[in-house]
């Protein structure tokens, strides 16, 4: 990645930034939960940075997750996007597949982290706090939402997840308790992929 790319940070809440971008001189697009908000928030910039030739060569989405199979604390590439609470099962379709469409029902997008271990987000319009429906290693509520916009638009995707919780019975208050702590992580991948350490 080099200097003069355009990079687009992504988040969901101030809480999982903490000001750190900001502080930084960096400018960070908050969208608020779930995917309606991440999906509308993400296509009205860039049709606003359509209009001055200034839209990203990059689409880097951070922020928390719940894990049933990374420990909390763990940072998370995340490569492969699912839609956990799609079902159209009635009409014969499988689990999170968006029926009369033609984009895949897993979205895949290179790693460009490849010192961070990889997962497949599951997305969804809930607080999952028991086994998700789909197979995915960790739980989100925007992350395919915004990975779906990127492709639409052909633009690159990338996704870190730091794990908040279990998405288990105490995953609320542990959430809460640790959506915080990775903002300086966050930060340093992302001056480090701007130098060019990472492919």
């Amino acid at each position: 990645m080099s200097k003069s790319s355009s990079v687009l940070v992504v988040m969901a809440l101030n809480e999982e930034g903490q000001g750190v971008f900001e502080r930084s001189g960096i400018d960070v697009l908050y969208t608020g939960l779930g995917k309606v908000n991440a999906s509308m928030m993400l296509m009205r910039r860039l049709i606003q940075q359509s209009h001055t030739n200034s839209k990203p060569s990059l689409v880097i989405n951070f922020g928390s997750a719940g894990s049933r199979r990374f420990k909390t604390g763990t940072l998370v590439s995340c490569t492969n996007f699912v839609q956990r609470d799609m079902d159209v099962g009635p009409l014969g379709f499988a689990h999170g597949v968006t029926p009369f469409e033609d984009i895949p029902s897993t979205l895949e997008f290179p790693n460009v982290f490849p010192d961070l271990p990889v997962g497949i987000c599951g997305t969804g319009d809930s607080f999952e706090i028991g086994e998700p429906r789909i197979t995915c290693d960790v739980v989100d509520m925007e992350a395919y939402a915004l990975a779906k916009v990127c492709y639409r638009e052909g633009l690159q995707f990338s996704c870190v997840k730091y794990i908040s919780d279990g998405a288990d019975d105490t995953a609320a208050q542990d959430w809460q308790d640790n959506v915080h702590k990775a903002a300086d992580a966050f930060l340093h991948l992302y001056q480090s992929l701007k130098r060019g350490d990472m492919k």
